[in-house]
C-alpha cells in the first residue's frame, strides 16, 4: 500500500509538502501540486479517509449500495436515504452492482476503504448460504442495514422490506374476487427472496379460493420489460386458457401487456393484468396498471432511522413494511368462458 511517505521520498519533498499538495493547499506550487498528485496516480496512492477522520473517529459518510438507479424501485429509496442521511450530518456514497456478486464485493470494498460509518445494501441474492463478503462485515462490525429480504447469506444483519407475502396474496385475492380462476404467474429469478414470497402470495390465495395451482400458469419472466414481453409471447404460443396475468413487477407486466395488446388482445376485456411495485411506469402505461404500491420512500426513512439507532447504541430490530394495494383499469371482470 502506497503510503505518503513512499510519494515523498519519491518526489524528494517532506510528507508535509505531499499532504498539502494532494488536498491542494495554496502554499504549494502549483507546478509542485502537478508533479506530486502525478507520482500518486502513477503509485497507485489511494486516500485513506479513516486517517483523516482519526480525531473523532467519524467520516460522516454512508455507503449505499444498490442493483442500479435505472430501476425505479430505487429512485425513491434513495431519495428518502439521501435527505435522511442528510438531515443527520452525513453524506451518501452510492455504488452499483448491477447484480453481480463480484461487483457487490468490490463496491462495498471500495466504500470501506473510504472508511463509511454504515452501509445500505440492495443485496445481490445468490442460493449459496454463505457469501464472504457479508463474513467480512460481521467480522469488521460494520455497521450494516439491508434493503430487501434477508437471505441465509445475510441473515444476521438488520433488514427493511415490503411485506412481499401479504401484498402478493391482496392482488391475486383482487383476480379472484374479479371471477377468475385462470390466474398465471410470471415470476422473478428464482434466488431472489422476493420472487419466492410472492409466488407463494399467489399460491397461498389459490388455496384459500379451493384452486389447485397449475404449474403450466407459472412462467419464468426475469425482471426487465423484454422478461415480460418473453413471458407474454410463450403464453400466447402455449394458448393458455389463462384470463388474467401477475407479474412479479410492474416493468414485467408492462411488458407483458404491450406484447397482448400488440396481439390482439384487449385490457381487461379479454384478459387483465396486474404488476407489484407502483413504479411511474405502470401509473401511465396505456391501460393504467392494477399493481400493489411498495412502500419505498417510508421504506428508506425507516432505513435511515434505524442505522441512526444502530450507531447511537440504541435497540434496533428488521422491519417489514405494509404495501397498498392499487385498483387500475387494467383489471376487470374474468370474460365469459
Amino acid at each position: 500500500m502506497t503510503r505518503l511517505r513512499d510519494i515523498a521520498q519519491r518526489a524528494g519533498v517532506t510528507v508535509m509538502t505531499v499532504s498539502k499538495a494532494l488536498r491542494d493547499k495554496p502554499d504549494v506550487s502549483p507546478a509542485t501540486k502537478t508533479r506530486i498528485k502525478l507520482l500518486a496516480q502513477q503509485m497507485g496512492y489511494l486516500p485513506d479517509s479513516t486517517a483523516r477522520g482519526l480525531r473523532t473517529r467519524k467520516t460522516r459518510l454512508f455507503g449505499l449500495v444498490i442493483s442500479s438507479m435505472t430501476n425505479p424501485i430505487y429512485s425513491r429509496v434513495v431519495l428518502a436515504i439521501e435527505e435522511g442521511a442528510h438531515t443527520l450530518g452525513y453524506d451518501v456514497l452510492l455504488a452499483h452492482t448491477h447484480n453481480i456478486p463480484e461487483r457487490e464485493e468490490a463496491c462495498i470494498h471500495r466504500l470501506l476503504s473510504r472508511g463509511v460509518d454504515g452501509l445500505f445494501i440492495a443485496p445481490v441474492y445468490r442460493l449459496a448460504a454463505e457469501a464472504r463478503i457479508y463474513q467480512e462485515l460481521l467480522a469488521r462490525r460494520v455497521p450494516t442495514v439491508l434493503l430487501g429480504h434477508p437471505a441465509p447469506f445475510c441473515s444476521q444483519f438488520l433488514s427493511l422490506e415490503a411485506d412481499d407475502l401479504l401484498a402478493s396474496h391482496a392482488v391475486t385475492q383482487h383476480l379472484l374476487k374479479l371471477g377468475h380462476r385462470r390466474i398465471a404467474f410470471l415470476a422473478g429469478p428464482l434466488a431472489t427472496p422476493w420472487t419466492q414470497e410472492r409466488l407463494e402470495g399467489y399460491r397461498r390465495a389459490l388455496r384459500e379460493a379451493g384452486i389447485e395451482l397449475d404449474d403450466k400458469l407459472v412462467f419464468q419472466a426475469g425482471r426487465v420489460i423484454e422478461d415480460g414481453e418473453k413471458a407474454a409471447a410463450q403464453m400466447i404460443a402455449e394458448a393458455t386458457d389463462a384470463t388474467a396475468v401477475q407479474a412479479i413487477n410492474d416493468v414485467v407486466a408492462v411488458g407483458c401487456a404491450e406484447t397482448l395488446l400488440n396481439h390482439g388482445r384487449r385490457i381487461p376485456q379479454d384478459i387483465s393484468v396486474a404488476g407489484f411495485g407502483n413504479i411511474l411506469m405502470g401509473a401511465h402505461f396505456r391501460v393504467p396498471l392494477t399493481t400493489s404500491r411498495q412502500p419505498k420512500f417510508r421504506l428508506g426513512r425507516a432505513a435511515v432511522q434505524t442505522m441512526h439507532d444502530l450507531l447511537e447504541g440504541r435497540p434496533v430490530e428488521s422491519k417489514r413494511l405494509p404495501a397498498e394495494l392499487i385498483v387500475r383499469a387494467s383489471t376487470g371482470t374474468a370474460p365469459a368462458a
